[in-house]
């Protein structure tokens, strides 16, 4: 990829950020186009990794390089800018908040080119909004049996414990009162019918295995594993930094298994287990898999449901980007041998959703 074909995919990210209330970033982003065009620091840092950001991994790889040293303290100037930080920001403060950020960059370059190496670990606690109600509407199929809950692209595991979070809209609650976790506005216009049924029905589930799996998995029991997964949050999103530190928090309470391997190979070693219901799902994770091993994964998925049975049923949900592109997100599902089922549509981090 070219430096410019780089900079018009940071102009993308930037209009993205934009449309989901990160004015911060999306100042950031497009005067960091214009720099790299101008073969400023910005352009310096990226260089050999421009490539990458035909997915904006770039943008989002190095946002969140910079956002962990204004986390850890290494970038005052910057951080009274970052709400994440204490700081605050407007658009009057755009000028200000740039030449902040570009000093970072030409002062911290070796720490961000190692940044550009790691893929973004987000791992949205918001997604789980959708992921529960697909898990519901799986057990309430399947009359309640025990779920094995399994992630592919679980990053640090933080959704394996969704079960233990709790999830409000108008006129419906569904999980522990006392979590620490709380989605709260999670449906617009309220939860649909199906959803409404199954919650009355379980009001609890009994999990009895958490396992993921992930090429590159943080642990979030360590402080660089912390820290890395509140880096890759956007700093004026206050309300999912704390729905993240919920969450981990709920991590240090509730065990959960997350191997280090692809998605494909993971599932060739994954049977169902009589008298439990399998659930594999992920959320958007799948843009990050190559091609070919997505056949594989898909294979793997429909040996899974075939091996199944009655006995010891498969479900596969997914929260992922609309297959023909567009802005919306939607919850798939497949139980069993059924057909996949269209259940809603959401905002990106989750919160809210719709009945599609």
């Amino acid at each position: 990829m070219s430096r410019e074909q780089a900079a018009a995919a940071m102009e993308r990210q930037a209009r993205a950020c934009a449309d989901m209330d990160a004015a911060l970033y999306a100042n950031l982003l497009s005067r960091a186009a214009d720099d790299v065009r101008a073969g400023g620091p910005c352009a310096t840092v990226i260089t050999g990794y421009e490539d990458a950001d035909a997915d904006a991994l770039v943008s989002l790889r190095l946002l969140g390089g910079v956002h962990a040293l204004v986390l850890s303290g290494r970038a005052p100037e910057l951080a009274r800018f970052y709400p994440s930080a204490g700081g605050a920001y407007g658009a009057a403060d755009a000028p200000a908040c740039w030449a902040a950020f570009r000093a970072v960059i030409e002062a911290e370059h070796d720490t961000l080119r190692g940044w550009l190496r790691r893929p973004p670990q987000t791992n949205e606690v918001g997604r789980a909004n959708l992921l529960l109600a697909g898990l519901l509407h799986a057990v309430h199929e399947v009359c309640g049996l025990p779920v094995r809950l399994v992630e592919l692209g679980a990053s640090a595991g933080l959704n394996l414990r969704a079960d233990r979070f709790r999830v409000e809209a108008s006129g419906f609650a569904w999980g522990p009162a006392d979590s620490p976790v709380r989605l709260p506005d999670a449906w617009r216009g309220g939860p649909p019918h199906w959803l409404r049924e199954a919650a009355a029905a379980y009001p609890e589930l009994t999990v009895v295995e958490r396992l993921g799996c992930d090429v590159t998995p943080l642990d979030p029991g360590t402080p660089d594993g912390a820290l890395a997964l509140r880096a890759y949050l956007w700093p004026e999103h206050t309300a999912r930094a704390a729905r993240l530190a919920g969450a981990l928090e709920l991590a240090r309470r509730v065990p959960a298994r997350v191997v280090a391997v692809g998605a494909a190979e993971f599932l060739a070693g994954l049977a169902p287990r009589p008298g439990a219901l399998t659930v594999v799902w992920h959320s958007v994770m799948r843009q990050y898999v190559p091609a070919a091993e997505w056949l594989r994964v898909a294979a793997e998925l429909a040996r899974l449901a075939a091996e199944g049975g009655t006995g010891a049923p498969v479900a596969h949900l997914f929260f992922e980007p609309h297959p023909v592109g567009g802005p919306r997100f939607q919850l798939r599902a497949r139980v069993g041998a059924g057909p996949e089922r269209l259940l809603a549509e959401a905002h990106p981090h989750g919160l809210p959703a719709w009945t599609a």
